[in-house]
């Protein structure tokens, strides 16, 4: 299974569907920020220095390709207003919003078995 920025390879589409649809949700997901940047997004448009804020230590460069990634994805979408200082908006996509019962899942998930993490 080849599963990169170039996309996977057809035989693992045609003869994996159910592990494709799967690498394929994960792909989007994967990176360490995005289920943050996406839950905060969820029902909010935000400005770039408000992520940067509820995200805190991170860095400029790391929220900066995040979003990019995201971006290309097609689950948030960017818009730049024509002000200086530069004013920044992002906001989710449709297929952003189609993202949010896998975290809600997520949230439900962690909510039932979170505490239990360190006995596990």
């Amino acid at each position: 299974m080849r599963v990169c920025k170039d996309g996977f390879q057809k035989e693992f589409i045609n003869d994996q569907t159910d592990m494709y649809t799967i690498a394929f949700t994960q792909n989007i997901l994967s990176g360490r920020w995005k289920y943050f940047i996406l839950w905060y997004l969820k029902g909010h448009t935000r400005r770039y220095s408000d992520i940067k804020a509820f995200l805190g230590d991170l860095s400029q460069g790391s929220l900066s390709k995040q979003l990019r990634e995201l971006e290309k994805d097609g689950v948030i979408k960017r818009k730049v207003y024509p002000v200086v200082p530069p004013k920044v908006e992002y906001s989710l996509t449709d297929k952003g919003t189609a993202l949010m019962p896998v975290l809600d899942a997520m949230n439900s998930f962690g909510k039932t078995f979170g505490e239990q993490a360190d006995t596990i």
